[in-house]
């Protein structure tokens, strides 16, 4: 992707300088470290701005080349690689997910929480693939705070790092589902156990199908599930605001500088902006760039497709980041309302975030691509909802 003349693909420079000035300011006020963003428009970059540190403690600047850890933008890559191998043949949609991961047969389903314990029941439908991709397979992330299955997660301490894939989906796999499959939607691993489905039926670790089929095609030269020693001194820190200061996490539990045991699906890589941006200019273009093709146009049309009714319920509150006015796809939101979403876009923009602040969009009807990277947990996303308004103020 080549940096182009703002103007030249129907977007204003001088609007888009608002971008690193607005950004600078979170940094000023201590609510990030540092601050990259990019914007692309009909296939060429406009906008490509680094604020702040990459490092803070070393005084080491921000810039293009940082890597960061994307944790949950993991999921689109991930559910893109699981579509690959559903263009060739390997699985349908709807086919029970324990035809491929027997453990899941079996699974029970959450009824209720008593004084005695938790009661279950027997599936009432088969989990299936289109339930993981689409987060309404009865699935949680662990949560002292959560409800009955997401208590007893934690208490399983499932979201420990040090242990396979695949021994991790054999845990998820002996935990009740907090629903019956597709009767809800949930945020959840979904993902992770996706990964896994990967690793079945491609008979490769995820890391491995990923660079083979995905990463090296499309020339992602920095993105994986660790930094290898000769990248490892781009590597941004992560931060956490604690008592009115940004505070350096010394030990983030993924996207280090070795090979994890855990290869998450849902949440494990790390990545620049120059190679998320290629990513989801893959997908705007229909699953392929620069005469590579990862996905077939029809295929893309189906995963940036809305899968739920208006009627499933939401297991979680519209106060969760880009959420209202949207609908899921396979393995992405996408905005269904524009109105109702409180940002401008267009109707069929498809996004996600991840844990650390991230947040990147494609919009097919506008022919535009938008990445935001910094490195802040939890989540905060004031930045990254700033970023939008700006980059849509400059349209012309």
């Amino acid at each position: 992707m080549r940096i182009v003349e703002p103007e030249s693909v129907g977007v204003s420079g001088e609007r888009l300088r608002r971008i690193p000035h607005v950004m600078q300011g979170y940094v000023d006020r201590g609510e990030a470290a540092g601050i990259v963003t990019l914007v692309a428009r009909r296939g060429a970059i406009a906008h490509l701005a680094a604020v702040g540190c990459r490092d803070v403690e070393r005084g080491e600047p921000m810039s293009d080349e940082a890597i960061c850890r994307i944790y949950s933008m993991t999921k689109p890559v991930t559910t893109v690689a699981a579509l690959m191998l559903y263009e060739e043949g390997a699985f349908q949609l709807d086919d029970p997910l324990a035809d491929y991961i027997p453990a899941f047969r079996d699974t029970p389903v959450l009824v209720a929480e008593t004084s005695h314990g938790i009661e279950t029941a027997p599936q009432e439908r088969p989990l299936t693939v289109r339930h993981l991709m689409t987060h309404t397979a009865g699935l949680v992330y662990p949560s002292a705070a959560g409800g009955p299955v997401e208590r007893l997660a934690a208490e399983a301490d499932l979201a420990r790092a040090g242990e396979t894939l695949a021994d991790k989906v054999g845990r998820v796999a002996a935990m009740p589902l907090a629903f019956q499959p597709g009767s809800a939607w949930k945020y959840s691993m979904a993902t992770d156990v996706l990964g896994r489905l990967v690793e079945v039926l491609s008979g490769r670790a995820l890391d491995v199908f990923m660079e083979e089929r995905i990463f090296g095609p499309l020339g992602m030269v920095d993105t994986g599930f660790w930094a290898p020693p000769e990248r490892a001194g781009r590597l941004s820190p992560v931060y956490a605001r604690q008592e009115g200061r940004l505070v350096r996490l010394e030990d983030p539990a993924l996207g280090g500088t070795a090979r994890p045991p855990f290869l998450s699906g849902g949440g494990g890589l790390v990545s620049t902006i120059w190679d998320y941006a290629r990513f989801a200019q893959m997908l705007l273009n229909g699953g392929a760039l620069d005469g590579v093709r990862l996905l077939g146009l029809k295929t893309v049309q189906l995963m940036t497709s809305n899968h739920l009714p208006a009627s499933l319920p939401r297991c979680i509150s519209e106060a969760w980041p880009f959420s209202r006015g949207m609908g899921m796809g396979l393995g992405v939101r996408m905005v269904l309302d524009v109105a109702r979403s409180g940002f401008p876009g267009s109707v069929g923009a498809y996004t996600w975030q991840g844990a650390a602040s991230t947040d990147f969009w494609v919009d097919p009807a506008e022919e535009m691509v938008g990445v935001l990277l910094m490195q802040r947990l939890p989540g905060w996303y004031e930045a990254a909802k700033a970023f939008r308004a700006l980059a849509y103020g400059a349209v012309e």
